[in-house]
């Protein structure tokens, strides 16, 4: 893929975007492929070569670490939702003169039937939940529980690979899973827990979309957290073809 001496890639990541991409590159020689996790998984799905977990201390730290660690190009495939690594990234590729690639999969987008309310923050979608139902379907990871934790009145299911921690929904049950889901399950998990309303992060992605479709059968309605934009000035592509497709043109 690349001529001449090996070039160093760092993929942030820990999406399935960011594994597939991380296992194409790797197979390649004249590659060194490094793979950063932020580390908030108890038990991640580890990509292939090199790993390393944790935080970089800021764009700072991270800008040193792609110049002690001899980067040639930074590859920004984290959760659409991650914006101060995104921001980050694109500080420190600045910063060291380093090539910087956005991968982002495509959103969601509403079809007929859908009864969608995007809004633009966790608050918002808090704001929007007494008028539109008293059961909710909390699909928003466990790091934003803190925004519906005011809610006292409502009853909230969520769904998160590790338990989380207060503060959160006085009244709440916790599913510990993993997608990908079916339509079939999520139509049985609307229907035994009563779920009158649904809120989800425009995530993207196949592995998470049954969700969807199974509120559009039972009328539910959806609130949906838009996504951040990418950084100014950072090219972004919606998958690791076109990443692949990228470096080769560096």
């Amino acid at each position: 893929m690349v001529s001449g001496a090996e070039r160093h890639v760092l993929i942030l990541g820990g999406t399935t975007e960011a594994r597939h991409l991380a296992a194409g590159l790797a197979a390649d020689p004249a590659l060194r492929v490094t793979s950063s996790l932020a580390g908030r998984v108890a038990r991640p799905r580890l990509p292939a070569g090199e790993v390393r977990i944790g935080g970089f201390g800021g764009p700072e730290g991270l800008a040193r670490w792609l110049r002690e660690q001899q980067v040639d190009a930074l590859i920004d495939a984290t959760h659409p939702f991650a914006g101060t690594i995104s921001f980050n990234a694109a500080r420190a590729a600045a910063a060291a003169h380093v090539p910087l690639l956005a991968v982002r999969r495509p959103g969601w987008v509403a079809g007929p039937g859908d009864d969608w309310h995007p809004v633009g923050s966790l608050a918002e979608a808090a704001d929007a939940l007494p008028a539109l139902g008293e059961r909710v379907f909390l699909t928003t990871g466990r790091m934003g529980l803190a925004a519906f934790a005011h809610l006292e009145d409502m009853w909230f299911l969520t769904r998160s690979v590790d338990a989380p921690e207060p503060p959160v929904p006085p009244r709440m049950e916790v599913l510990l899973d993993r997608g990908p889901f079916t339509v079939e399950g999520e139509r049985d998990l609307l229907r035994d827990h009563r779920i009158d309303v649904l809120v989800t992060k425009d995530s993207g992605a196949a592995a998470t979309s049954a969700k969807l479709a199974a509120a559009r059968e039972a009328g539910i309605p959806v609130v949906v957290v838009r996504r951040p934009p990418a950084p100014d000035g950072v090219p972004v592509v919606p998958g690791p073809e076109e990443a692949v497709a990228w470096l080769k043109s560096l």
